[in-house]
């Protein structure tokens, strides 16, 4: 899964590592090294009717208004089921990137989980798929207008620090992905068969205090010696 996740770059330095000089940032979220679910974060999409290209704040987890009191409020979807009922409006106009630096997965048992950080191994930024709701927040459901993270299986390697993994795409293919032109189908057989795997990836482990979602700055993301210091104390 896709529970935390590093974004300390602005908006507009992701769109420059997109390649994407048109769109307009309406985001206003600040850096953070330390991402959680509930928080509004920067997220990439092209609007169907205009066809522009913008980056607004949207709140992270997700939740049809039908589903109020039925369903919990989803951070992450599988990509197995976003051809389902639940997903498949916003497989069709949801489509959206979210950028960070890398997420973060646990290992270990309960109480004494070891946190990893995950990112690109050329250090370039992580294009996640992800399905959003532009529409208006309801009145007492802010998550109608949000958005979630697609996950897959892991494969290879990267099952050694958790079982599901988000789909990153590379610039070229997170282009493609948000273009509603993309019939569906073709959308969901992009992010199956074009997902980086775990190869274009490197992980480490970090200090615990990526844990509490109040802390933030860049000792989050760096390694930990063998020791368990942080390699710049």
């Amino acid at each position: 899964m896709c529970g935390r996740f590093a974004q300390s770059q602005s908006a507009q330095r992701y769109v420059h590592a997109l390649d994407w000089p048109q769109a307009v940032v309406h985001s206003q979220a600040p850096e953070r090294f330390n991402v959680a679910p509930g928080m509004y974060r920067p997220v990439f999409h092209v609007d169907a009717d205009s066809g522009a290209h913008l980056v607004d704040d949207l709140h992270w987890g997700y939740q049809a208004s039908w589903a109020v009191g039925k369903l919990p409020v989803a951070i992450n979807t599988r990509l197995e089921k976003i051809t389902g009922k639940y997903w498949s409006r916003l497989l069709k106009a949801g489509r959206a990137i979210v950028a960070a630096d890398g997420w973060y997965e646990w290992t270990g048992e309960k109480g004494n989980k070891q946190p990893w950080h995950i990112h690109r191994a050329s250090n370039e930024p992580v294009f996640m798929a992800a399905l959003g709701s532009f529409g208006a927040i309801s009145e007492n459901n802010k998550a109608t207008a949000g958005f979630t993270i697609v996950t897959a299986d892991a494969l290879g390697g990267m099952v050694d620090v958790h079982d599901r993994r988000p789909v990153v795409l590379s610039a070229q293919d997170a282009l493609l992905w948000m273009n509603p032109a993309l019939p569906p189908a073709a959308a969901e057989q992009l992010a199956r068969t074009q997902a980086l795997g775990p190869d274009a990836f490197a992980w480490h482990p970090v200090s615990k205090l990526v844990g509490n979602v109040r802390n933030d700055g860049p000792e989050l993301v760096r390694p930990l010696e063998p020791n368990g210091r942080d390699t710049h104390t």
